[in-house]
C-alpha cells in the first residue's frame, strides 16, 4: 500500500496499468489526446505487482487496472474515467496538468 500510495503521488497524473490491457491502453490514449503525459507504473512489470494489484482494489478500484490518480487522489478506473469525461469534469481536473492548450 505504502508503494503504491508514494508512486501516486509522484506526479499529477499517474496510471497503474498493465501492459496487455486493452481499457488501460485506452486510458492512456485519451490522457495523451487532452495533452496530459502521464506516469504509467506497469505493475505486470514490476516484481511488487501482485502487491500493487492487491493494494488497488484496497483503495476502493474496482478493477484493479487501470487505476488513475489525479493530484494523487484516486479517480478510478476506464468507467470512472470515461464518466467524468463525458460529463465533462475530466478537463478541469486535468488542466494544471496539460502540456498542449
Amino acid at each position: 500500500m505504502e508503494k503504491v500510495m508514494r508512486l501516486a503521488a509522484e506526479k499529477g497524473v499517474v496510471i497503474f496499468s498493465k501492459s496487455s490491457c486493452c481499457m488501460c491502453y485506452a486510458v492512456k490514449i485519451l490522457f495523451h489526446e487532452l495533452g496530459v503525459n502521464p506516469i504509467v507504473h506497469e505493475i505486470d512489470q514490476d516484481p511488487e505487482g501482485k502487491e500493487m494489484e492487491r493494494a488497488l482494489c484496497r483503495l476502493g478500484c474496482n478493477a484493479p487496472v487501470p487505476a488513475v490518480f489525479i493530484g494523487g487522489k484516486l479517480v478510478g478506473s476506464t468507467n470512472e474515467v470515461m464518466s467524468l469525461h463525458l460529463g465533462g469534469s475530466l478537463i478541469p481536473l486535468l488542466r494544471p496538468y496539460q502540456t498542449l492548450v
